[in-house]
């Protein structure tokens, strides 16, 4: 039976080693579809040599030593020649392709799902297809696009691939040829990789990222406008979240209101969010689990000033009832619908942060709307059975 499919994924990084959502994602993929009778093994790199081998809940672990300069996920900062070089390896590694050989042999899979590449490079493809083996490529951020995987530089996003990109990704699109089946986890990151020639003969899906929250009821709705709102920001300190810009917006905007910010970043950023941060009532609480983040808040703020795949954070605040103020860009207006369950903001109009906090905080019909209406209108994306569902139609097809 199809059912019984072995299937090998092939990631960046797996648990305990997390680098965002993408990981999280991929784990509850992974255990899910074991849980249907698949056989499912993982291939990841890590920082030892040779191949080592382990178990994450019961799911085999292959663990590659990363045949490049370094193991980039660590919290060293290198030096911008080091960079330079390990991401001129990174366009072609063709010294990682004896690990799926390896695999390949020993788990003999058939059906190969790709996630993240950064360390394996776009090689794993040639040695996928040269076993003969379908290949699934899941599209969670713009790595095929841009060695640094995001397109931002001179602190704006590009609009197209720079000089550089275009010379490390040369031959990305022909190389794409040998994709079965392509996954964008949104329309938006799917048809980023479409309209530059990405995936041409390869069918093309969007299944979003879904995560089961269990509904709490605990959302109570605002009756004051004089009692304190409390604003949340959760996830990675770093210049394209936007965390200063929501800063510099909420110490803008005269009003009764905390603003709570979980989460780390690099040292040196850090610093300076908490420089700028003068206000008494904006306060860093460093990494603190979801659950009881959500409950220290009223609304979530998402102000990435650069396009998110797709924005786990708020279908999360949506699960815990709780209106979302987001960026207008990337995938998450597939998430937030604006006057629906939140409020969408202009990156390149700063103010209209500020403005939408201060609709939230005056209007207490439209606080309890946004927040009556959130966790249906992200209930499809916290249903872990329907994405694998989904996931399960397209293995079958290839």
């Amino acid at each position: 039976m199809l059912t019984k499919r072995r299937l090998l994924f092939i990631n960046t990084l797996y648990s305990p080693n997390i680098g965002g959502g993408a990981e999280i994602i991929l784990q509850e993929q992974i255990e899910g579809l074991k849980a249907k009778a698949y056989h499912v093994a993982v291939l990841v790199t890590g920082p030892d040599k040779g191949l080592k081998i382990d178990k994450v809940n019961d799911v085999t672990v292959y663990r590659a030593g990363l045949k490049n300069l370094y193991w980039h996920f660590t919290k060293k900062k290198h030096n911008k020649f080091l960079r330079l070089v390990w991401h001129f390896k990174d366009r072609y590694n063709n010294k990682m392709r004896t690990y799926v050989n390896d695999v390949i042999k020993m788990e003999k899979p058939d059906v190969i799902i790709c996630h993240n590449l950064t360390g394996w490079s776009i090689s794993v493809w040639d040695e996928i297809a040269n076993a003969g083996i379908p290949i699934i490529q899941v599209i969670h951020d713009l790595y095929l696009l841009c060695p640094s995987s995001s397109m931002f530089r001179g602190g704006k996003a590009c609009q197209m691939q720079c000089s550089d990109c275009r010379l490390f990704r040369a031959n990305h699109v022909l190389k794409s040829e040998n994709i079965n089946a392509v996954i964008g986890v949104s329309n938006y990151i799917l048809n980023r990789f479409l309209s530059a020639g990405y995936f041409a003969k390869a069918q093309k899906h969007v299944v979003y990222n879904a995560r089961e929250i269990e509904d709490t009821k605990s959302k109570k709705e605002r009756i004051d406008n004089k009692e304190t709102l409390r604003i949340g920001y959760i996830g990675t300190l770093s210049e394209i979240k936007g965390v200063e810009w929501l800063i510099n917006q909420f110490q803008s905007i005269d009003i009764n209101a905390t603003l709570i910010i979980a989460g780390r970043g690099l040292v040196e950023y850090e610093r300076h969010l908490k420089e700028i941060a003068t206000n008494e009532n904006v306060s860093f609480i460093g990494y603190t689990s979801p659950s009881d983040f959500y409950s220290q808040v009223d609304i979530v703020v998402v102000p990435s000033i650069l396009g998110e795949a797709f924005g786990l954070v708020a279908v999360e605040a949506g699960a815990y009832h709780l209106p979302v103020i987001a960026s207008r860009i990337g995938g998450l207006p597939e998430i937030v619908k604006d006057g629906v369950n939140g409020l969408l903001c202009d990156v390149n109009d700063p103010d209209s942060l500020g403005l939408a906090i201060l609709s939230l905080y005056n209007n207490l019909n439209l606080y309890n709307q946004l927040s009556n209406n959130s966790r249906a209108s992200v209930e499809s994306m916290l249903s872990k059975e329907v994405m694998l569902k989904e996931y399960e139609e397209i293995i079958k097809s290839v």
